[in-house]
Parts: structure tokens; C-alpha cells; sequence
């Protein structure tokens, strides 16, 4: 039996590679596996959207992200050559002081996996590929994790085991959780990384009937190909190629250098439960998403988000039943997000609003939600924090970190819409704990979560 770690991350995708490093920043010892020998290529998620910017912040990436990256072009529809249309995916915002990163970012999900994974060595963790969780059995004190690589088996026992290890991983079914929803088998979509030659780089190009795509990928010398539903099997850059000067009729462009090429059909699904004793479910493993809106990747690094500081608050001593608190606020989020991407799917437009940007997806309700004022404003308990000036820097500045901070309003509130004299908690994930005129009632949550008042970062507003 080996004991190395506190806590298992079956999966090393942006979900249980950002679980991995929030843990590995607050001391928790933990291992993250992946079944798969090398690690994986392809655009997949490419749009990092607003709430999952503020993430990134928060653990340090922010500014690779962007030097990575790149803002979505504006879309050209064709008819041919012929120039028909012109728009962008959803308008730009100016930033403000409480939300600073209004735009969605567009970057690789193979860039963003591998910035999390130097983040993570920063911390001297690293991913065991070709290493599977074949076996799971636990009881109150622990889990026993078999995993397996190279023909041989491993025993480990475990604090908590979290299954980050996608749609069609071990982790769920070993739970014998369901896997409710629909999967829409006649339809398909291509997906493809291509360079191509003869083609500009500041248009996301378009052709419809059938739909065709070319985006070039900031930070790449790349384009993401999408083929909706072709009428054909293709396999290589040949078949792509033909099939793409076939349809739009344009020979003044050339594809080449094919790294990736995959094929997704409409898939929404949901577990029924995110946790079974101590293990835990996240990202695809959880939810899987179709990718209109770009939501799937978003949402299972807010799932890693908010399981990190819980998990680490639970090892540290706070009660268990904080780790309950996760499915309690997270599921019902994946199934509004499921929602939304299934609604875009299905109305076929590329134009895109304000609900997906993911800065309004609130907890208002649910289980850590105190909120005691007689007259609640328009921020209340369970919404995101939103940033703000502090004395020459922001509260996002002060919020960055792995603490609790607690708010004192003694003037202007902002955004925050309070009364001088409130004291607001924000917790370790960005999100407004408590809310109240009395300070007693931060005492008694802190308490309750096994948190003194002199672990928490105090800021007078």
C-alpha cells in the first residue's frame, strides 16, 4: 500500500490540472494522474471566458494567458470569394472597476494545459501519464485508489480521490453514478488544427451550407478547421483540404501542417450526484457540454475552483460537511450552464451575450449564502466579489491568495451597493460569503468552518 499524497486527481485536463495547483498553493499534498501516455494536442475549448480570466488571475497565470492568447476576430462570412457578412462573436467591452476582464480570451486548450501544468511544477508537483484509475474502495477514513501503468498495479490510500478524467473516464462509472442526457448521433461536427496559407490572420472565415470555419488561433501559427456535418468520412489533410476548396469553391488558399484532428457529436450530459463519500467529480467527468458558447472548459475549471479551497479546509481540519457544500453549489450551476449551451446549439448562431461570460453565475441561497440585512441591496450573499480601487491597488489584489477576506465598509461601497458599517466575507473562491451590519455573524461562520478572524486578510473600504 502506498501513501504519498493526501489527495488523487484521476484526469490532467484544465479542470484537474487547476484543482492540482489551488491544492498544491495551499500545502495539500496530492497526485494527478492521466491515462494517456503523452500529453493532448488540439485547440478543443479554445474560449477562456471572463470569470475564468478572474481565475486564472487569482492563481498567477493571468498574465501567460494573455501573452498566449489572443482576442476573438471578427467574423467574414463568405459566398465564395464573395464577402457577404461581417460581425464579431459578441461586442467588446470597456473594463471596469469591478469587472476588469470583460472579454472573453481565446487561446488553445493544449496552451492553456500546459501553463497549468508549469504553474504546477512551480509548486514541485508534475502529472504521472499513462497512468490509470482502474479500481476504487473506500470507507470513512479513506479511499484505496488502484491505478495502473505499464501492466503493473498500484494500490494507494487517499484522503479524497476527485475524478477530473473527462466524459468517458474511469472515475464516474467506478462511482456507478448516472450519466443523464441525450447524445444527438446524427449530427457531427470536425474539428481540425491546420496551418493554411493564403488566408489572413485578422478574420475568423466562414462559409455556410455546409458550415465551414477557419479561426486562426492566437499564440499559434495555426487555424481551428470546424466542418459541421459533412457528408463524407475525412480522415487526412487531403480529405480536408478537398473537401474544404469543394464546398467554398475558393483555390486561393492551401491547407497544411495538420497536428490535430477530432470529431465531436451534441452531447449534454450531467451526473447525478458530484459525490459519493470522499470522492468528488468535476469537469467532464460531471458535465459534458456541447461547445456552443464555449462553457464546458469554463465550467469545470469553476467546479476545480470551488472544490479547492473546500478540500483543502476539510484536510486542515474544518467539518466534512463543507465538502457537501460542493455538489450542493455546483450542480445546480452545471445544469443552468448545460441549459444555455444546448439553447445556442440549437438556435445555430455564432453571436454571443452577456450569460456567457460566467460573472453572473451566483450560489444567492445555497448553504455558505448569509445574508442578514433587513434590506438586502443589489449584491447580496453567494454573488461573485466584484473588484474595486483600494488604496492605490484593487480588491483583487487583496482577494489574490488562498485566504478568506473580510471587507469593512466605512464609506462609498461602489459596487458592492451596502451601508457604511457592513462587513462583507469573500471567500477564498471570489465569491461574497457573508453579508451583514453584524460583525458577530462573520465570527459565527468562521467558526462554524473551523476559520479564526486572524486567518483572514481584513481590508477597510
Amino acid at each position: 500500500m502506498v501513501a504519498v499524497a493526501d489527495v488523487l486527481i484521476a484526469g490532467a485536463g484544465p479542470t484537474g490540472l487547476t484543482l492540482a495547483v489551488d491544492l498544491a498553493r495551499r500545502g495539500v499534498a496530492c497526485r494527478i494522474v492521466d491515462k494517456e501516455p503523452v500529453f493532448a494536442t488540439g485547440s478543443r475549448g479554445r474560449g477562456m471566458q471572463p470569470r475564468t480570466l478572474e481565475v486564472f488571475d487569482d492563481l498567477g497565470l493571468l498574465d501567460a494567458v494573455f501573452a498566449h492568447g489572443s482576442a476573438y476576430p471578427p467574423m467574414r462570412a463568405y459566398q465564395g470569394s464573395e464577402v457577404v457578412w461581417e460581425g464579431v462573436m459578441s461586442e467588446p467591452t470597456d473594463p471596469t472597476p469591478d469587472v476588469p476582464y470583460p472579454n472573453g480570451w481565446m487561446i488553445p486548450q493544449w496552451r492553456t494545459a500546459a501553463l497549468l501544468r508549469e504553474r504546477l511544477a512551480g509548486f514541485g508537483g508534475q502529472v504521472e501519464l499513462g497512468t490509470e484509475l482502474v479500481a476504487l474502495e473506500q470507507d470513512e477514513d479513506g479511499v484505496i485508489a488502484t491505478l495502473s501503468r505499464d501492466g503493473r498495479a498500484e494500490r494507494a490510500r487517499l484522503a479524497y480521490v476527485v475524478g477530473a478524467d473527462g466524459g468517458k473516464g474511469a472515475a464516474r462509472r467506478l462511482l456507478g453514478v448516472p450519466f443523464e442526457g441525450v447524445t444527438q448521433e446524427d449530427f457531427r461536427v470536425l474539428v481540425a488544427d491546420v496551418r493554411v496559407t493564403g488566408l489572413d490572420r485578422e478574420h475568423w472565415h466562414l462559409w455556410r451550407e455546409p458550415m465551414i470555419g477557419l479561426c486562426p488561433l492566437g499564440g499559434t501559427d495555426s487555424f481551428q478547421l470546424t466542418i459541421a456535418d459533412p457528408e463524407r468520412e475525412l480522415a487526412t489533410l487531403a480529405d480536408l483540404a478537398g473537401y474544404v476548396a469543394e464546398r467554398t469553391g475558393r483555390t486561393d488558399f492551401r491547407l497544411d501542417g495538420l497536428t490535430w484532428l477530432t470529431e465531436w457529436r451534441p452531447n449534454t450530459r450531467m451526473a447525478t450526484r458530484f459525490q459519493v463519500g470522499r470522492v468528488l467529480l468535476a469537469g467532464d467527468a460531471a458535465h459534458v457540454h456541447p461547445p456552443t458558447g464555449g462553457q464546458g472548459l469554463n465550467t469545470g475549471v469553476q467546479d476545480a475552483y470551488n472544490l479547492g479551497w473546500k478540500l483543502a479546509a476539510v484536510m486542515g481540519g474544518a467539518p466534512g460537511s463543507l465538502l457537501a457544500t460542493y455538489e450542493q453549489e455546483r450542480l445546480p450551476v452545471a445544469a443552468h450552464v448545460l441549459g444555455l449551451s444546448t439553447r445556442l446549439f440549437e438556435q445555430r448562431t455564432m453571436t454571443r451575450g452577456r450569460e456567457e461570460r460566467q460573472l453572473g453565475l451566483s450560489y444567492r441561497g445555497g448553504p455558505l449564502a448569509v445574508d442578514d440585512r433587513p434590506a438586502p441591496g443589489v449584491l447580496r450573499a453567494g454573488d461573485r466579489a466584484p473588484d474595486g480601487p483600494w488604496e492605490g491597488k484593487t480588491l483583487f489584489d487583496v482577494f489574490r491568495g488562498p485566504h478568506w477576506t473580510l471587507l469593512e465598509f466605512a464609506g462609498p461601497a461602489g459596487a458592492y451597493d451596502v451601508r457604511p458599517g457592513t462587513w462583507v466575507l469573500v471567500r477564498p473562491d471570489g465569491y461574497l460569503g457573508v453579508v451583514t451590519e453584524n460583525p458577530a455573524t462573520v465570527d459565527a461562520c468562521l467558526g462554524h468552518l473551523g476559520c479564526a478572524r486572524d486567518d483572514v486578510v481584513t481590508a477597510r473600504v
